[in-house]
């Protein structure tokens, strides 16, 4: 890829996606194939893992859960909290090797955005469920006049903090392509799935201390 990804299309797929997913069980992510991969399969694969993320932490919250699903359910939020941001890595790694191949290229001094497109995709897919669910709510047939009327406000919300982020991820995107801005991806690795940097996981193999 070498023109500049348009932001508003990449919203709109992830409002089209969470519709349907509610509709019918979304297909697995497809593993990573860098001969075939895209920013769109890229940002279908996080914005599934927040998908699958969000149902999980409900059933997390059902009082009448028992301890033996909590502990499951926790396991399984942290095995997709673990995809979710190395998604969000592979979408930089996937754009900085896209402005490679750009004839407008930046340079160590060129200044960095606090945000980078994955992060703010990231934060595009979280409100697009929101916005669902909230849409729910402001629909709920069950629920009094006021709850629909307080959540149909708090969708409005959402409907502007999407398009101003629409608009801020565009404006990354041709800041990026025109050089006036560089990307840099740091491999957060999060430290609570890893066996060598978790006390809890790494506490079996660690030797007695001698007196």
């Amino acid at each position: 890829m070498t023109t500049q990804p348009h932001a508003a299309h990449l919203a709109q797929l992830q409002l089209q996606q969470v519709g349907e997913w509610h509709t019918k069980e979304p297909a697995p992510a497809a593993p990573a194939d860098p001969s075939t991969t895209t920013l769109t399969t890229l940002a279908d694969a996080l914005h599934l893992f927040n998908f699958l993320l969000w149902h999980e932490e409900d059933k997390a919250r059902d009082p009448k859960a028992t301890d033996a699903i909590i502990a499951h359910v926790k396991r399984s939020i942290d095995s997709l909290n673990q995809k979710r941001n190395d998604s969000i890595e592979r979408i930089d790694e996937f754009l900085i090797q896209s402005l490679s191949r750009v004839p407008v290229k930046a340079n160590d001094t060129t200044p960095m955005n606090s945000e980078t497109p994955g992060s703010i995709m990231d934060r595009l897919s979280i409100n697009a469920l929101r916005i669902f669910h909230m849409d729910e709510e402001a629909q709920r047939d069950s629920a009094t006049m006021e709850h629909r009327n307080r959540c149909a406000s708090r969708r409005d919300v959402l409907q502007v903090q999407r398009s101003d982020l629409t608009q801020c991820l565009n404006e990354l995107f041709t800041d990026l392509w025109q050089g006036k801005k560089r990307l840099k991806v740091y491999r957060q690795m999060k430290m609570y799935n890893d066996p060598d940097l978790n006390p809890v996981l790494y506490g079996g193999r660690r030797n007695s201390p001698t007196s």
